[in-house]
């Protein structure tokens, strides 16, 4: 073999390294894009039902905001759904696939809620979680720190604590 058919061997092989790492590019942007539909759609599933998910705990909330963001001191917040009425702030963390370190950001989010929103200063702040998967323990971890925790049911999604549970307040 010469020299210059080395040479043209050579870059031939990066011209397929090349197009291999396109192709990884493009796929990993294609699975994002997918993650983010998918967790589109486990907001659709949640955001109607939030009305009616807490009126048997007593709690009517008569306003909801699917993805909330605010600025605090170059932080920012966001918040997947946010339910209001003139006692309570709810705030929603969805998931397709709930695991404990979900709920552990969401306990760090209902910690700093009112510095981010201090228009709801006069609120009492409850927190809930939501996942059409739930890993194991993330639901148990998140009743024990007292988040109401909710999956699906058949097409739509319930409340799933028993009634022995009393949310925690921030």
């Amino acid at each position: 073999m010469t020299v210059k058919q080395m040479e043209k061997s050579i870059e031939e092989i990066w011209d397929l390294f090349r197009e291999t790492d396109r192709k990884i590019a493009e796929t990993t942007k294609a699975i994002a894009d997918l993650g983010g539909k998918w967790g589109r759609f486990v907001e659709g599933l949640v955001v109607p039902a939030v009305e009616n998910l807490f009126k048997e705990w007593g709690i009517e909330l008569d306003k909801v905001f699917p993805r909330v963001k605010a600025r605090r001191n170059g932080d920012k917040m966001e918040i997947d759904v946010l339910a209001i009425n003139g006692e309570y702030a709810m705030l929603i963390e969805v998931k397709s696939t709930l695991g404990v370190d979900d709920v552990k950001e969401h306990l760090e989010k209902l910690e700093s809620f009112k510095a981010f929103f201090p228009e709801y200063q006069d609120r009492k702040v409850l927190g809930a979680v939501a996942g059409i998967v739930i890993d194991a323990g993330a639901d148990r971890f998140a009743y024990k720190n007292g988040l109401f925790v909710i999956g699906q049911t058949g097409e739509t999604v319930k409340v799933l604590n028993d009634k022995k549970f009393k949310p925690r307040e921030w």
